[in-house]
């Protein structure tokens, strides 16, 4: 019984094994290369999509209006010196001759 059990369990991890070994289905995982980069052969004229534009030009569109915020912004450093000084901090670095 115990020889018989242990031959039955030997042969399924062979056999699984084996499956394993071989990759599964036996069709191959990846494309085949065609030899053209994104399929399209050299010469070959890009159509644009009709979202391309409109997505290019509100990107552009966003990023100049952020610059122009960031460059224009109003300068906070004023009225956070003056609130420093309210609570006492030093705005300036005292340095200290410290030797080891």
């Amino acid at each position: 019984m115990f020889a018989r059990r242990f031959a039955q369990l030997s042969t399924r991890s062979i056999a699984a094994r084996s499956r394993l070994m071989r990759g599964g289905h036996g069709e191959q995982q990846f494309n085949e290369p065609g030899g053209y980069l994104f399929d399209r052969k050299p010469g070959q004229k890009y159509e644009e999509e009709g979202w391309e534009t409109i997505y290019i030009g509100g990107f552009t569109i966003a990023f100049a209006l952020i610059g122009l915020g960031v460059y224009y912004k109003p300068d906070t450093r004023q009225e956070a010196e003056r609130q420093m000084r309210e609570e006492g901090d030093l705005l300036e670095y005292k340095r200290t001759d410290y030797r080891a």
